[in-house]
């Protein structure tokens, strides 16, 4: 079986990983809050995690992995836009997730084992809050049920910050119902305009903290395996989820592996509406082929930051051309030894990408074990799921063609060819074939053009 190897935030260290129990591999992903589509920042974990969920149910089958991830459908968020929009909440919810699961399988994301919503499992967040309540960790405190952070021991191991460098840089609720700054919600009380429940503290909503700890416990146990999310998850909410799981549970411990994707920028710079940089995963979908979106997403390792740029984006789309190229219509042979273990390497998707482009120098030799070899690899990454006729056609569908830069282009790589530049001919030609132009030349130059059928 291939030793499979991950980094987790917890310990800061990469080490094997070895599940709780082989035949039942369990993987926890903080999921969206559904109140608008999803942005290209919230299609890295889902893309990076389905890549792991594919690797562990390659390892150890896939009857014995269960990933878990959840939907957010009740937070302040979704009642200030369904108010914006003048719609019920649940319209919002129904509508914004239908918007993200479309969006995502249209990534090739694999639907998960359970997604569970938050608004379907307020029973067992009660049922949390009354044993942190009975055990001594929680407080209830006008109507607001609240988590007191000193009598958690370990509280800030996830972080590896001390409670006072934690407050400084928390954005934390100043409440004077509060016994302390750091001490965090765990129910609400709701007014009439605002969803709720009834529970022993009166009408209210849970805190969002206690949500994933709830689901993620009813779906996966009391101690799991994986638990996975964003950079920015760390602190507050996983440290939140830890110390709220384990002094309701009774445990160690909640999750064996903690692990984080980091950050995305967009050409250099933090993404946000303000500067006009910010895509929503939809708006991507409508201007790229899918698989390239999700190549592009790949091809830096999970836990270093992101910078999405065009040029990225247009590299993604050559290397799929170059790959759709070499294999045909092949069918997926063996996973290859070399591409598997950099996966199992920490998920190592640039070196698995690196493999991929040795077997497609074989392929495009004639071998046709490196062809099936390489359809196998990329398969495990959520690529070249289509046919090379299919893939030409989704391209095509995206391509903006704009005919007076194709006449430059080959004005251009005349001129080159004339001055016997063939470097810079061979740098227009490559872009002419990231249009899909193709070009036909003779002793006089280029006599006529057409986007590749």
């Amino acid at each position: 079986m291939t030793q499979i190897q991950l980094y987790s935030t917890l310990t800061r260290t990469k080490t094997p990983f070895t599940p709780i129990d082989e035949k039942l591999v369990r993987m926890y992903v903080c999921g969206p809050t559904v109140y608008d589509f999803a942005h290209i920042g919230n299609a890295r974990p889902v893309l990076v995690f389905d890549t792991l969920f594919r690797l562990l149910r390659h390892v150890y089958g896939e009857k014995h992995v269960v990933y878990a991830r959840n939907i957010t459908d009740v937070d302040d968020k979704i009642n200030a836009r369904a108010a914006e929009m003048d719609i019920s909440i649940r319209e919002l919810t129904e509508q914004t997730a239908l918007q993200f699961t479309a969006d995502v399988s249209a990534l090739n994301a694999l639907p998960p084992s359970f997604e569970p919503r938050a608004t379907e499992h307020i029973v067992h967040m009660i049922a949390m809050i009354e044993a942190l309540i009975t055990k001594g960790f929680a407080y209830v405190a006008e109507g607001h049920v609240l988590f007191q952070v000193s009598t958690c021991k370990n509280y800030g191991a996830l972080s590896n910050r001390a409670l006072d460098e934690m407050l400084a840089g928390a954005r934390v609720e100043v409440a004077p119902y509060k016994r302390d700054a750091m001490d965090f919600v765990l129910w609400k009380p709701s007014d009439t305009q605002t969803p709720g429940w009834d529970s022993p503290w009166g009408f209210g909503r849970p805190g969002w903290h206690i949500e994933c700890s709830a689901m993620a416990k009813a779906y996966l146990g009391e101690v799991f395996d994986i638990h996975a999310g964003g950079l920015d998850l760390i602190f507050p909410h996983h440290e939140n989820e830890i110390a709220q799981s384990c002094c309701a549970n009774g445990t160690h411990e909640f999750a064996r592996y903690w692990l984080h994707n980091g950050f995305l920028q967009v050409e250099g710079e933090k993404m946000s509406k303000s500067l006009g940089n910010f895509f929503t995963i939809r708006q991507l979908l409508d201007a790229h082929p899918a698989e390239a979106i999700r190549l592009c997403m790949l091809m830096t390792h999970y836990r270093q930051p992101l910078n999405w740029t065009e040029k990225s984006l247009q590299e993604a789309i050559n290397t799929l051309d170059d790959w759709y190229g070499a294999i045909g219509d092949v069918h997926a042979g063996e996973m290859p030894h070399d591409a598997l273990n950099a996966l199992a390497d920490d998920l190592n998707t640039p070196k698995a990408i690196a493999e991929l482009h040795v077997l497609k120098t074989l392929a495009n030799k004639g071998d046709n074990t490196a062809k099936a070899a390489l359809k196998a690899a990329a398969n495990m990454m959520g690529l070249l799921q289509l046919t090379q006729t299919q893939w030409r056609a989704a391209r095509n569908a995206h391509i903006q063609l704009d005919a007076a830069q194709v006449e430059a282009l080959i004005a251009a790589r005349t001129q080159a060819r004339a001055s016997k530049n063939w470097a810079e001919s061979d740098r227009i030609r490559a872009d002419l074939n990231a249009l899909n132009i193709e070009v036909r030349d003779n002793t006089d130059g280029t006599v006529s053009w057409q986007v590749k059928a």
